[in-house]
């Protein structure tokens, strides 16, 4: 009997572990999301580039190791270029706003000096 309440209480104590883990975890289901909803078309851009090439590679007669690792450095390298163009986007992106922001409430001020026509001379 002692030893049927030892395992009851264990495995309500493991239990009890478990869910309170999991439960300071929940605060990362956004974050999961977010890079799922992100992540995948990115996988899916790198595999419309990288298969072509890699078929292209294996018919050429290359062996697969040199395919595989020549493949590998080509997606390495555009998902960096991906991710430096995000980069480069956030930072840019908001200039780009801000000037076109000035620009629309500074158009009506002041309009540059007329010029006459080469015609006028």
């Amino acid at each position: 009997m002692w030893a049927l309440l030892k395992s009851l209480l264990a495995q309500w104590a493991v239990l009890r572990l478990l869910l309170k883990s999991v439960g300071s975890l929940a605060w990362l289901l956004p974050l999961a999301f977010l890079l799922k909803a992100v992540g995948l078309p990115l996988l899916i851009m790198l595999a419309v580039l990288a298969i072509p090439l890699l078929i292209v590679l294996v018919i050429l007669g290359l062996p697969i190791l040199l395919v595989v690792l020549t493949g590998g450095a080509l997606i390495t390298m555009t998902m960096w270029l991906v991710s430096m163009g995000l980069v480069v986007l956030k930072v840019a992106l908001p200039l780009v706003l801000l000037y076109w922001f000035v620009r629309w409430r500074t158009k009506g001020d002041h309009h540059p000096p007329d010029t006459p026509s080469p015609d006028a001379i």
